[in-house]
């Protein structure tokens, strides 16, 4: 392929490596620094990209700057849609040498260089929302990568023939699943399991029987659980939105979270041993809540799988055998299932990406392959999952040394160049010695695996040590080579590597179960038989129907298989190269580490790279695009070359005076072998464009001179025209003007001769009409004299008719009067003359029965009179109401007061009758209140026309006491706000005084908790002043749990119903005597150990309005009542 000729342009230091003078890994490596430290991450070797991890973001990483930056996916682009070439692009570098953000890079790249359209964009969109769903389930962070890829992923992006994305296929090899059980020191689990308890919503996380507590999780590290720069609950929207836009449905996220929740709780399970009679332990389920929780999710009987954790079945042609599990192997199960369940819920996720991805027109499509797999691994503690990926790497190694030589060699044979062998580490030896069929390792890993008899991880290392010894890539101390029988850095039970990149130890514990990767049948079939959606899909082999006794192939042997088909694949297809570096250990930007650089950079080949690329030519152009950079430099060539392409770089070259060994012709290209060659060249192509520009100068400013020129000229044409017509327009307006101006004069002398005239016209008018107002007025006056004069003698003779008629009514009324007052005497006179004759008449009946008669008439009309009145003067219905009439005569004593309390008696019963039963009882309240601190308590009278609310702080109702509403169970009977008095200093801190029907509480004002709650019954009495202080004291029973601290000494403003309210609760409560209230100016008052006196005193003016209390000494709290006025 050919480079880009723009890299030549203004480059930090040498941005293709072949023309890096001199070359030896110290310029190699200072080359590399010097980019670095400029944030040129991107050198070339011909086409292979060396990629330098800047653990930070760049402007270069945007979808306008791919292009540029990027020249070799361009390339790889152009030639597919082109040439119709499959392509396939090999991200390869160590962890945490940023293939995952470079194999993002590319398919940024792909969608900023393909069309657009609805259809377009959107398998655009879903190809590049893909990576967020697999980085969640398949990457974790790492001592060297806080987002490593834990599994390999191989992606086919389908292009149609006009270079637009139809779909894309991936493919992923081993999902490192142990981490899913245990992560090492420093590491976390997948990401997923971290995103979900951070980012889900709490109805979520109900449903899923999570809790966002990490540390609840055993399968979940704490020392790394959050990382700085990753923020899992962000990220866990971004997969859910990306899950969405790949096409995954609402049920199908919310099963596979109940999955993700299910391994989860599969890691809380624990087991604990049970004896039994054959003398076998048996493992039994410690804690059921996580199994049945577990059970719930997947829709399992939890018998069913309690009993697939207990028992194995093992079937062997027609028989079936069940054997308990220990401990130890119920964790393994349980382990294996958790590791079998996550890795294939994976696998699921990526055949169902697929489904959605994948191109829907059935015609050949082209093929854009981008792999992006586990860099090499050296760790402090290597296992199997180090040992296949390292062995993965291998392949790429070899893969890349094959293609690379091949494609140089080819390159020069199409154009006709001599090609000369460069000498190279071939690292075949080392892929023979893992993968070799008869003696490879992994064949003796599966033979190992597969024989019967005892077999452990020792006998593994024993036959390595026995069949492998001499291999030179291959170190034991167990083994028959005596050479490192004293080599203390390679532990017994380990065996070393010789990679390409450098040694690695291999720890062989784990080897024969990693390998076996066995799931026990009883565990597939209780999985099969779950209700869940996904679980048949997942466990096929659980089918009773469909039982296979045949042993599954190991995981070697599938990770074999696939690493050959991928190798296949890549061998179709036309290769490019990004070469991953890490610039430190660090993950810090700005950090140069030459001795990391430098062994990244060997054990890559890079230099052998550079070294074959220039074994036989260093540069290699067309001839088109040489021509046209180099043309200036040959004044045939310059400014245009009439004929072929190549003839005009022969002219030329000769001109140049090159020398012939420095460069040969190619068929479509010019070779040149020294780099030195090419610079010079460079050098006086600088130089040239140099004086190339300075003619350019001079020709524009004499252009620009003469355009100037012309301007003006053209411009003063136009100002001359401009000027004359602005002229005539100016004279034009002049004469206009003054016409205007004496047409207003003459219409102005006509306008004013009219106005006098129409002047005088109107006074005229004016005087008419005045002198007709004056002669109508003077003839209404004179009508209005005449009518003023009849009504004055009218009225007069009216006056005189009325006194008239008054005299004669005066004279009548007299004359009526006189003639009553006759008639009256008369009837006076008779009466008394009839009375007479009738005494007279009957004075003989009289004289026996008169006194008695007459008596009883006046005492019968006296109880008349009595009564009556008693209707009148009844005093109102108000039962204190204690008016009563007069007694009018003493015979009528008896009566009087029997009538005065028969009425109040009807009086009461009426005003009884109107109460509803609330009002009875603060009724009830305050009478009981009376019986108690009438007479005794000076506060009493102020209380009496305040009515008893009881819940004042109205409890139910604030949002604020919620919290401790919920915490009384009892009804609230009173609720207040007290002072509880300090002994220390006599001073009050506030509390919240809550009565129910068995207990008294005291809780903090602010937030609600509860201080002391006492039952009644430990309540012994209570006492209080005689003055008109608020304070009273809370006695408690020796020896209860409630006295620990003493008594309660309170200050309250409502201490009347307090304390009526606490009797008549603990009165009812009890079912006992009434408690006892002590009413002094003096008492005792228990604090912890100590008895003190509270002492009530009168206080002076300065003491205010309310009462105060002072510590005297330490058996002494002095109160300060203010005198009542």
């Amino acid at each position: 392929m050919e480079v880009k000729t723009s890299l030549l342009d203004n480059m930090i230091g040498v941005g293709d490596m072949v023309l890096l003078e001199p070359l030896n890994e110290d310029s190699f490596i200072e080359n590399l620094r010097k980019r670095f430290d400029h944030n040129e991450i991107y050198t070339y070797i011909g086409s292979v990209v060396i990629s330098m991890n800047p653990y930070r973001s760049l402007p270069i990483f945007t979808p306008e700057k791919v292009e540029e930056y990027l020249p070799g996916l361009d390339e790889a682009y152009r030639s597919l849609r082109d040439q119709d070439k499959d392509q396939c692009i090999l991200i390869t570098g160590e962890s945490g040498a940023g293939k995952t953000e470079a194999s993002k890079l590319v398919m940024s790249y792909v969608a900023a260089v393909c069309g657009r359209g609805q259809e377009v964009n959107k398998v655009k969109e879903q190809l590049l929302q893909s990576n967020p769903v697999l980085e969640a389930f398949g990457n974790a962070k790492t001592v060297r990568n806080d987002n490593s890829s834990r599994f390999g992923k191989y992606m086919d992006i389908e292009f149609d023939f006009k270079g637009d994305p139809l779909g894309g296929v991936i493919s992923n090899y081993l999902l490192e699943k142990s981490r899913v059980c245990k992560q090492p020191r420093g590491e976390r689990n997948f990401h997923i399991f971290y995103q979900l308890l951070s980012g889900a919503s709490g109805d979520t996380l109900t449903k899923l029987k999570l809790d966002r507590d990490f540390s609840k999780y055993n399968y979940l590290s704490l020392d790394s659980a959050t990382v700085n720069g990753l923020d899992d609950a962000a990220s866990f929207r971004t997969v859910r939105n990306a899950m969405q836009i790949v096409g995954f449905m609402e049920d199908e996220v919310q099963l596979v979270l109940e999955l993700v929740a299910a391994v989860l709780k599969l890691g809380n399970i624990e087991f604990k041993p049970e004896s039994r009679v054959n003398g076998f332990d048996e493992s039994r389920v410690k804690d059921k809540n996580d199994l049945k929780e577990m059970c719930e999710l997947l829709g399992i009987e939890q018998s069913v799988l309690e009993r697939a954790f207990s028992y194995r079945t093992v079937e062997a042609k027609m028989e079936k055998v069940s054997t308990t599990l220990n401990v130890a192997q119920a964790y393994y199960a349980r382990d294996a299932l958790a590791k079998n369940l996550y890795s294939r819920l994976f696998s699921w996720l990526v055949t169902r990406i697929n489904e959605s991805i994948k191109a829907q027109a059935k015609t050949r499509h082209k093929v854009m392959g981008v792999l992006d797999i586990y860099g090499f691994e050296i760790f402090e503690d290597n296992s199997f999952e180090q040992f296949i990926i390292n062995y993965c790497n291998e392949k790429l190694q070899q893969i890349f040394i094959e293609l690379t030589l091949r494609e140089e060699q080819e390159e020069y044979v199409r154009e006709g160049i001599e090609w000369t062998n460069i000498e190279y580490f071939n690292n075949a030896i080392i892929c023979d010695l893992i993968e070799n069929n008869q003696n490879g390792i992994l064949a003796m890993l599966d033979e190992e695996c597969l024989r019967p008899g005892t077999v452990t991880d020792d006998t593994f290392l024993d036959k390595l040590n026995t069949i492998c010894a001499e291999h030179q890539h291959f170190e034991s101390r167990l083994s028959k080579n005596s050479k490192f029988l004293t080599d203390h850095s390679l532990p017994h039970s380990c065996f070393r590597i010789q990679h390409y990149a450098g040694k690695v130890l291999y720890r062989v514990e784990g080897f024969v179960d990693k390998n076996n990767d066995l799931l026990y049948r009883d565990l597939s079939q209780a999985m099969y038989k779950a209700t869940h959606s996904l679980m048949r899909q997942l466990f096929p082999e659980g089918n009773p129907a469909k039982v296979n006794l045949k042993r599954p192939p190991t995981a070697g042997f599938q990770f074999k298989a696939s690493v050959g088909g991928l190798m296949r694949n890549l061998q179709t297809k036309n290769p490019n190269y990004i070469r991953c570096i890490k610039p430190n250990d660090k993950k810090a930007a700005h950090i140069f580490t030459d001795s990391l650089v430098c062994h990244q950079v060997r054990y890559l080949g890079l230099m052998e790279n550079v070294r074959v690329r220039r074994a036989g030519y260093a540069f290699r152009q067309p001839y088109e695009p040489c021509l046209e950079r180099y043309k200036m430099l040959c004044k045939q060539t310059w400014p245009h070359w009439r004929g072929p392409a190549r003839d005009g770089v022969e002219v030329l070259l000769t001109d140049c005076s090159v020398p012939a060994e420095e460069f040969a012709y190619g068929r479509s290209k010019i070779f040149i072998r020294n780099p030195r060659t090419l610079f010079t060249l460079e050098e006086r192509r600088r130089a040239c464009l140099e004086d190339l520009a300075t003619l350019i100068q001079k020709i524009y400013r004499g252009w620009k001179c003469r355009t100037h020129f012309l301007l003006l000229k053209k411009s003063q044409v136009v100002v001359a025209a401009w000027y004359r017509r602005y002229a005539q327009q100016k004279k034009y307006v002049k004469i206009k003007s003054a016409t205007l101006v004496m047409q207003s004069f003459t219409r102005g002398w006509k306008a004013r001769k009219i106005l006098r005239q129409l002047k005088y016209e109107k006074r005229c008018k004016e005087a008419v009409t005045t002198i007709a107002a004056y002669w109508h007025g003077t003839q209404a006056r004179m009508e209005l004299r005449r009518l003023k004069t009849e009504a004055r003698n009218k009225h007069a003779v009216s006056v005189i008719w009325a006194y008239w008629q008054g005299t004669k009514a005066r004279r009548e009324l007299r004359c009526l009067k006189e003639e009553a007052r006759r008639k009256h005497a008369v009837a006076v006179i008779w009466a008394y003359w009839r009375g007479l004759q009738v005494r007279r008449e009957y004075r003989k009946f009289f004289r026996a029965n008169a006194g008695k008669k007459i008596y009883c008439f006046i005492i019968q009309r006296i109880m008349q009179k009595y009564f009556l009145g008693l209707k009148t003067t009844v005093p109102s219905m108000s039962p204190i109401d204690n008016t009563w009439s007069a007694q009018p005569y003493s015979f009528l004593e008896g009566a009087h007061t029997e009538l005065r309390r028969i009425f109040h008696l009807w009086r009461c019963k009426k005003h009884r009758g109107q109460f509803t039963e609330e009002k009875k009882a603060v009724y009830e309240e305050k009478l009981e209140a009376s019986e108690i601190f009438k007479n005794k308590k000076a506060l009493y009278p102020s209380s009496v026309s305040q009515p008893f609310k009881g819940d004042y702080l109205e409890i139910h109702k604030n949002p604020k006491y919620q919290k401790l509403n919920s915490a009384v169970e009892e009804k609230v009977l009173l609720a207040d706000v007290v002072n509880k008095i300090n002994r220390a200093n006599g001073k009050g801190s506030p509390r919240l005084f809550l009565l129910t029907k068995n207990n008294f509480v005291l809780a903090d004002q602010k937030t609600g908790q509860v201080k002391a709650s006492v039952p009644l019954p430990d309540l012994t009495s209570v006492s209080v002043s005689t003055q008109s202080d608020g304070f009273f004291a809370l006695k408690l029973k020796e020896g209860s749990a409630s006295a620990a601290k003493g008594d309660f000494l309170l200050n309250s403003e409502h201490l009347i119903e307090i304390i009526t309210k606490l009797h008549r609760t603990w009165t009812t409560a009890a079912d006992k005597d009434q408690i006892n209230i002590d009413i002094s100016d003096e008492f005792l008052v228990q604090f912890k150990q100590d008895k003190v006196c509270v002492k009530f005193i009168q206080g002076g003016p300065k003491n205010g309005t309310s009462a105060a209390c002072k510590r005297k000494n330490n058996r002494l709290l002095e109160v300060s009542v203010p005198s009542s006025p």
